[in-house]
């Protein structure tokens, strides 16, 4: 396991080179995100999905949450964006807010968890989205934590939590925890708030009428 400190909110090319290198290949890296440290793999490769799904212990038939680089890259795992998308996209990305929307045929049932939905986000933070813009795909990201246990929130104690298993670190240094992304259902009409999390309901009342 090979451990490389970045600056999550700028990190430099050639550690992202590295990382995307062990995504490509199949492997896991642990990264910092805007509240927990999570575990990142190729979202199109469903040998890497089980491989994190066992190294958590986490249930199959549980979804998985896709960060994007982009918008566009939506259009890789869905073929059916609603007319919602955009404006919420356009007011709302990067950040805190995940978007449900129907999964195209070829998004793995490891990602889906058997359902026909998808979420999906343009995270905040650089790091995530700039390892989606160098894989040239989305990445899925579970917590950094065994089922049941309290996330990770350094570096070290992703290390010690996952002693095999992991092929990367990007020490991104302490991240602060706090509430995670509010997710919207955009498969239903209208859409409906599965979650409230960092971005209040508030802000999403024009978005949620008929």
């Amino acid at each position: 396991m090979r451990i490389l400190a970045v600056n999550p909110a700028a990190p430099w090319d050639d550690k992202l080179a590295e990382a995307i290198e062990v995504l490509a290949g199949g492997g896991i890296v642990a990264l910092a995100t805007e509240t927990v440290y999570g575990l990142a793999v190729d979202a199109s490769n469903p040998t890497a999905l089980r491989r994190v799904n066992r190294l958590k212990d986490k249930a199959e038939g549980t979804p998985i949450l896709l960060l994007l680089a982009d918008r566009r890259q939506a259009e890789q795992v869905s073929d059916d964006l609603p007319p919602t998308f955009d404006p919420l996209v356009e007011r709302f990305w990067p950040g805190p807010l995940t978007l449900v929307v129907r999964a195209s045929s070829g998004v793995p049932r490891e990602v889906t968890g058997g359902r026909q939905t998808v979420a999906v986000r343009v995270p905040g933070l650089a790091l995530p989205r700039q390892l989606a813009a160098g894989l040239g795909r989305p990445i899925s990201v579970v917590s950094a934590n065994l089922t049941g246990q309290p996330p990770c929130r350094t570096a070290g104690q992703v290390a010690r939590a996952f002693p095999e298993g992991l092929e990367m670190i990007l020490d991104g240094g302490p991240t602060p925890g706090g509430a995670s992304s509010t997710i919207l259902d955009l498969c239903r009409t209208p859409p409906q708030v599965l979650r409230e999390g960092l971005l209040p309901l508030a802000a999403l009342r024009p978005f949620l009428q008929e």
